[in-house]
């Protein structure tokens, strides 16, 4: 019989607490989760190896004959009355997945719970993890059959918050996103509108998207956490956009106007003072990101000064550069 170190696997000592392993084992679940990493086999043979070790250790008895009889503890386990899985037998998650005779099981909020912890401390679980399992907070209600008293739980789902990514020009003028939603397995396309002017690190929200809700509780809401992505000509901070403003040597010197590009691909004529100095820094009023809901309130647009060096001069302007270098006291030539 192949032995299977569940320490190795959770990657914790034999010496670890009850804590050590809960902790090792929600890091590792979050890692390797087939909806973390859709398609990759290896990781859904990780994921079971951990829910496995993890259904070992995290269980005083099974933990102690595993400690004292290694690789024969399973045979044991079989052999001793009342033995198996506390959940029914196999693996104890089944996350959505939707595959066939995998061994895993759905588990119940309060098998949750139980395992990882929660009450007043909060969810055990990352926001990730909240869509597949709902909410917290239940409304109990009683009702009586066969002179018995059951209790049902409706608990709205879980919000959900999500990292989504957006070109800037998508977060200026507002835009339609078609997102591939998946429930139980079952993947949909909805369409969330972005209203103009998103910011990095802003919300926008999914009503209906979240943790399905318990019973007849209303499923929660899923947040798009908006992160702007890289663009090669403007950097953004709030709904201030900033360029670089190449400026020729002679403009710098003698002043004059250059072209400057706005994120709306607009072409703004900006006019440059005798003696702009490298770095210096132009502001272009009502040229960077509108407020949401407030299209007449706008960030700014500032061009920062590059002084554009030639590094290859024509005879005429090498001429001139000379006469320009003659005209230098001795000690700055």
């Amino acid at each position: 019989m192949e032995f299977k170190d569940y320490y190795t696997t959770l990657g914790v000592s034999k010496t670890a607490t009850d804590k050590e392993i809960k902790q090792a084992f929600r890091k590792l679940a979050r890692k390797y989760h087939p909806d973390v990493n859709p398609g990759d086999k290896g990781a859904e043979t990780r994921f079971k190896e951990v829910n496995e070790a993890n259904e070992v250790l995290s269980d005083p008895e099974k933990r102690k004959k595993y400690d004292e009889l290694g690789a024969n503890w399973r045979a044991y386990e079989n052999a001793a009355p009342g033995g198996g899985s506390p959940f029914g037998g196999g693996a104890p998650f089944d996350f959505g997945q939707g595959r066939g005779g995998g061994g895993f099981r759905t588990m119940t909020q309060e098998e949750v719970e139980a395992m990882f912890g929660g009450g007043e401390g909060g969810s055990p679980f990352s926001d990730f993890f909240q869509t597949f399992f709902g909410g917290m907070g239940a409304e109990e209600s009683s009702s009586h059959r066969g002179g018995r008293s059951t209790r049902s739980r409706t608990r709205k789902g879980q919000d959900v918050e999500h990292p989504f990514e957006l070109e800037l020009e998508d977060a200026i003028r507002g835009s339609v996103q078609r997102l591939q939603l998946r429930h139980d397995g079952h993947a949909r396309t909805v369409e969330v509108r972005i209203p103009p002017g998103v910011t990095d690190g802003s919300r926008v929200r999914v009503s209906g998207e979240g943790g399905r809700g318990a019973g007849s509780g209303p499923s929660g809401d899923l947040y798009l956490r908006i992160h702007l992505k890289p663009h090669p000509m403007f950097d953004v901070k709030g709904r201030d956009v900033y360029t670089k403003a190449r400026v020729p040597i002679p403009l710098a010197v003698l002043g004059g106007e250059i072209d400057v590009l706005t994120p709306e691909s607009k072409t703004l004529r900006l006019k440059i003072p005798p003696g702009t100095q490298n770095g210096q820094r132009f502001r272009l009023r009502g040229h960077g990101l509108p407020n949401v809901g407030k299209a007449d309130e706008r960030g700014d647009l500032y061009a920062n000064v590059e002084v554009d060096v030639p590094k290859a001069l024509s005879d005429e302007e090498r001429k001139h550069y000379e006469a320009l270098k003659e005209r230098l006291p001795v000690t700055s030539r």
